[in-house]
């Protein structure tokens, strides 16, 4: 089975083109003032029109308003939302029908008691991105290149498809493959050469290590 890529916190039409040469399905754009990869409407109008036909877009958003994504939608040409913020999965359910469109939800994992958000918030999204819990008093609800304990979600189900995020690098993330049984992975930070900057000999070296077609690439468990 073929693994699923997201490449977030693009901002620049070279590195989309290079996540979609590269054989990554998704390309998230983060709206997030605080991070070095906010992007604002028109600039990710402009890469969202530049993006390869069947690159799935990805908006990221903490805690919007609707307001905002009312303004983000009738902007920016999207697929998906994805909520990295504190939204209930009474806010989730609101959004997704809201606006019609597929909504991830990300779910900061610490220890095994927070892994029941993931049924919760399953039940009213299409999708979870299962990421490391950001540190106490972190400016950034992700992309900190933090991991958590894979053991926890090794071999793991929730009611709807999900994908691993957090601390994520060309060097482990075949390794992360193999010991949680995950079909997506999500990547920022550990496809850059400086906060907010991708490299792209970098995002293909993640693909193609995730894909388990890197030279020497920890084999994949199908």
């Amino acid at each position: 089975m073929d693994i699923r890529v997201k490449i977030c916190g693009l901002k620049r039409p070279e590195h989309v083109e290079a996540v979609a040469e590269a054989g990554a399905a998704y390309a998230g754009f983060v709206f997030f003032e605080k991070s070095p990869r906010n992007v604002s409407l028109g600039l990710a109008r402009e890469l969202a029109l530049a993006a390869p036909v069947g690159l799935a877009k990805v908006a990221l958003v903490v805690n919007a308003e609707d307001a905002f994504l009312d303004n983000l939608l009738a902007t920016v040409p999207l697929d998906i939302l994805q909520l990295h913020g504190k939204e209930s999965p009474e806010r989730v359910a609101e959004i997704r029908a809201r606006y019609g469109l597929p909504v991830m939800k990300a779910v900061g994992i610490a220890e095994e008691a927070d892994l029941v958000q993931l049924q919760s918030y399953g039940a009213v999204a299409d999708q979870l991105l299962v990421d490391a819990k950001p540190p106490k008093g972190a400016a950034l609800p992700g992309g900190n290149g933090l991991s958590f304990d894979w053991r926890l979600v090794n071999r793991k189900y929730w009611p709807c498809p999900w994908m691993l995020a957090g601390g994520l690098t060309p060097d482990n993330v075949a390794t992360a493959v193999q010991m949680t049984g995950a079909r997506q992975v999500d990547v920022s930070s550990g496809v850059e050469s400086a906060p907010g900057e991708k490299d792209i000999a970098l995002i293909r070296a993640f693909v193609a290590a995730a894909k388990g077609e890197a030279k020497d690439a920890v084999p994949v468990l199908r």
